[in-house]
């Protein structure tokens, strides 16, 4: 057993584990664009540091349409892809 239990976790397990937190904070920063919020609030403003990093690029690739920004859905798609591969090779 390694240190504080995570002994039985491989490179591959933390990964797609953060991948999936990232993409369930992804869900959760869309949702936050349908309600009135107080960005400085500070679980809020934590989704938002967070998810910026990982959603600018795709901004700067592709720009909003109108009001739709697109870039959680490029986002997505690219976990999906980041997961599929771990999991075939790690």
């Amino acid at each position: 057993m390694g240190l504080f239990g995570l002994g039985r976790f491989s490179v591959g397990d933390l990964l797609m584990t953060a991948l999936e937190v990232l993409k369930w904070l992804v869900v959760v920063r869309c949702l936050l664009s349908y309600i009135p919020h107080n960005p400085y609030q500070p679980i809020i403003k934590f989704v938002y540091d967070v998810t910026e990093p990982f959603m600018a690029p795709f901004r700067r690739i592709i720009p909003l349409a109108g009001a739709v920004d697109f870039s959680p859905i490029l986002l997505f798609f690219v976990i999906q892809i980041v997961q599929s591969l771990v999991g075939r090779y790690l």
